[in-house]
């Protein structure tokens, strides 16, 4: 009975080992290509100002070197580190742009269709190239060391079509606006970085204010900056439907919003349970004392 236990755990190690070589064959040749095709466009197509892609992978590599050096050689709390570094970095552009937007022209024109369309605020396309970058990093560094689960594992899947749709607005300068005002989500994300980075240092007590106003600014940019902004793209969208042209752009972002406010709903979904989950923990632990 022993042996043939051994035999299935070593058969379920086999399958589990070849369906992770095939996800990261798969996910590390679309980068490849993905990355290739950045710098077929800088140097063939004379696109230099592409070349803020590779400087924000490069970046952020740089940046993972640093957090590896001075803080943990743990590859999950650099990676989060970084991707911390990268939502405040994001946050505080994507604010910056509209902030200047806003301070020279009405709110009718800074979000009317022809600008968040064709139009491209000042700094947005370089914010744009920036954070592409990252997530070309990031899929690189989750790959390398395995920081993800499934044979389909989600995020991968998510970094996979964020490449995909950024890429295609920078090479066609088309939606950077529109783009540019779905990562405002990164303000929210700011927190949820935090909150890994805290709970992985040991710090779990509910009660704790620094804990507890954590969680009141991370409720708070969840429904204003990543459900509430994703929600009222999606409706200026589809109250602007007629003015799109008879191109995939409609069509492929109505199904992005449609998959973000999705995504929204199970991670709020996800984030209310782990709300619960530390309260009770902290009750118990409190009872326990």
């Amino acid at each position: 009975m022993a042996r043939e236990e051994s035999l299935k755990s070593d058969g379920n190690s086999a399958v589990t080992s070849s369906t992770n070589k095939i996800t990261i064959a798969f996910f590390a040749a679309t980068l490849v290509l993905w990355f290739g095709s950045v710098i077929f466009e800088i140097v063939f197509n004379k696109r230099v100002e592409l070349v803020y892609v590779v400087a924000g992978c490069f970046f952020y590599q740089m940046a993972n070197l640093a957090v590896r050096f001075a803080v943990s050689k743990d590859p999950l709390v650099i990676n989060t580190s970084v991707s911390l570094i990268h939502s405040t970095i994001c946050s505080i552009s994507v604010v910056s742009i509209l902030l200047n937007q806003l301070a020279s022209k009405s709110f009718e024109e800074v979000f009317d269709h022809s600008q968040l369309f064709g139009g491209t605020w000042a700094g947005a396309y370089t914010a744009l190239c920036f954070s592409c970058g990252y997530f070309a990093y990031d899929q690189w560094d989750m790959l390398q060391y395995h920081l993800y689960s499934g044979f389909i594992p989600s995020i991968l899947v998510h970094h996979f079509l964020l490449l995909i749709c950024f890429t295609l607005a920078l090479y066609r300068n088309v939606t950077i606006n529109y783009l540019i005002l779905t990562l405002i989500c990164e303000l929210h994300s700011i927190f949820l970085h935090v909150r890994k980075l805290r709970r992985m240092a040991g710090v779990r007590d509910a009660k704790n204010k620094i804990v507890k106003m954590e969680w009141v600014l991370s409720w708070m940019t969840f429904f204003l900056a990543r459900l509430g902004s994703h929600i009222l793209i999606t409706a200026k969208l589809i109250s602007d439907a007629n003015k799109f042209g008879k191109g995939v752009e409609l069509p492929l972002a109505l199904f992005g919003m449609v998959g973000m406010n999705l995504l929204n709903i199970f991670l709020g979904l996800d984030l209310l349970k782990a709300c619960k989950r530390e309260i009770k923990n902290s009750q118990q632990q409190y009872h326990r004392d």
